[in-house]
């Protein structure tokens, strides 16, 4: 691939049989990817794009320290309660004829399901009888 190289022509971009202008000037995420494994040793195929982050084992350990909270449950639990308060406050509630749709539709499909699989259980009834007799 030469989306590494610079292809411009200019200062950087001069083409003079060497490739040095393209390994001072990096153009993209690859190529300074590529420098940095290279200089580490290991070899990149260039087909999974990562990132090398430290491990953060350090911070897991002091998290509850450092969460900033107080530690009385009456406390979060109020907090908690107001949060969801102020939630509901936000939420659309259906009017009367949305409600009652929704009730009639919800009501409907249980009663085909529970007749549905009644039917079902009398069939496997009638089955396992005529079979085992």
């Amino acid at each position: 691939m030469t989306d590494e190289r610079d292809t411009r022509r200019g200062e950087y971009g001069a083409d003079d049989g060497d490739d040095t202008a393209a390994a001072q000037r990096p153009s993209g995420k690859r190529s300074a990817r590529r420098s940095r494994s290279a200089s580490s040793g290991a070899s990149d195929t260039g087909s999974i794009a990562t990132i090398d982050r430290p491990a953060r084992k350090a911070e897991k350990k002091s998290g509850g320290a450092e969460r900033g909270g107080s530690r009385n449950p009456f406390k979060r639990l109020f907090k908690f309660l107001r949060e969801v308060i102020a939630e509901l406050r936000k939420v659309i509630w259906p009017n009367r004829k949305q409600m009652v749709t929704y009730t009639t539709v919800v009501l409907v499909f249980v009663i085909f399901m529970v007749a549905f699989i009644s039917g079902l259980d009398l069939a496997f009834i009638k089955g396992v009888d005529w079979l085992f007799g």
